[in-house]
This record gives structure tokens, C-alpha cells and sequence, in this order.
């Protein structure tokens, strides 16, 4: 067998040819490094901080412990994926506008662990909120813009409803 491997990986909807790679490699190095996709940070590489926080067949993962190779024919999901237009989600926008946003660091792992809790809970107590987000260590905000970022998301998609 040889040292390195070829493979084809689903992310964001499309398909990317992963070639010359080492089958050990994690799916957090492969996006950032061979499919040119940064927004998952490498932090810790512990899988303790949610830097690099996707989706793999929609549960919100650690990238940096998953090997990629094992992703294969699984559905992946970036926060580069979030909006196909480009466009900021109604999340980022409540990040940007709430100043959920300092270093920015932690700020792609925060806004994948948001979505996740709102696409399975659109009404989050502060608690579920505070549990959810409990993978993802920021540094900067004190989590106070991030947790009114949040609310204001639920308050918004709420009076959209209505």
C-alpha cells in the first residue's frame, strides 16, 4: 500500500478530490491546508477549545480529531458553507452587530455550535444555551456579547415568525 492516499471528500454541498495525502491526517489540516478552506482555526488540536468546530452528517464535531479519511462518505460542513451567496448568516450578523467579535479566533466554532443549537432548538433556555456553547473556549469576549448575539438571533427569527 502506499504512503499516500487519494480520496474524495463532501464539503459544503460539493465534492473536492483530496490527492498525495497522508491517511493520517486530521479533516481540520486537510480543509485548511489541502481544500483551501481556513475558517476552522487549529487551536488546541485537542478537540478541548471548538476552533474547529463542522459538521460531519450534521453532528457538530471537533475537525481536529477526526481523521478525514474516515469522513469519506460522509456530508461536511464548514462555516464557509453556511451561506452559499457569500452573504453573512443571521447568526454572523448578530455576532458582528451584538460585538461577539474581538480576536475573531474562536468566532467560526462559536457561530457552527449557534446554528447547531438553533437548528435543533429554536427556543433555547440560557442554560441550553450556556451548555451548547460549553465546547468553545473564547479568550476575549467574556461571553456576554456572544450569549446577547444568541438572544438577539432568537428574538429576530421569533418576530420573523410571527
Amino acid at each position: 500500500m502506499s504512503s499516500n492516499e487519494f480520496y474524495t471528500l463532501k464539503v459544503n454541498g460539493a465534492e473536492h478530490q483530496v490527492s498525495d495525502a497522508w491517511i493520517g491526517e486530521s479533516l481540520l489540516y486537510v480543509l485548511r491546508e489541502r481544500l483551501g478552506l481556513p475558517g476552522s482555526k487549529g487551536a488546541c488540536e485537542q478537540g478541548e477549545c471548538g476552533s474547529c468546530t463542522v459538521y460531519v452528517d450534521g453532528a457538530a464535531v471537533c475537525s481536529c480529531l477526526v481523521m478525514a479519511a474516515s469522513a469519506v462518505e460522509s456530508e461536511i460542513a464548514t462555516v464557509e458553507g453556511l451561506n452559499t451567496d457569500g452573504s453573512l448568516t443571521d447568526v454572523q450578523e448578530a455576532f458582528v452587530t451584538e460585538g461577539a467579535v474581538q480576536c475573531g479566533f474562536c468566532t467560526p466554532g462559536l457561530v457552527m455550535a449557534v446554528h447547531h443549537l438553533l437548528d435543533e432548538n429554536d427556543s433555547p433556555s440560557e442554560l441550553e444555551v450556556k451548555e451548547a456553547l460549553s465546547g468553545n473556549i473564547c479568550r476575549c469576549t467574556g461571553y456576554g456579547r456572544i450569549f446577547a448575539a444568541v438572544d438577539k438571533v432568537v428574538a429576530v427569527r421569533k418576530g420573523a415568525h410571527q
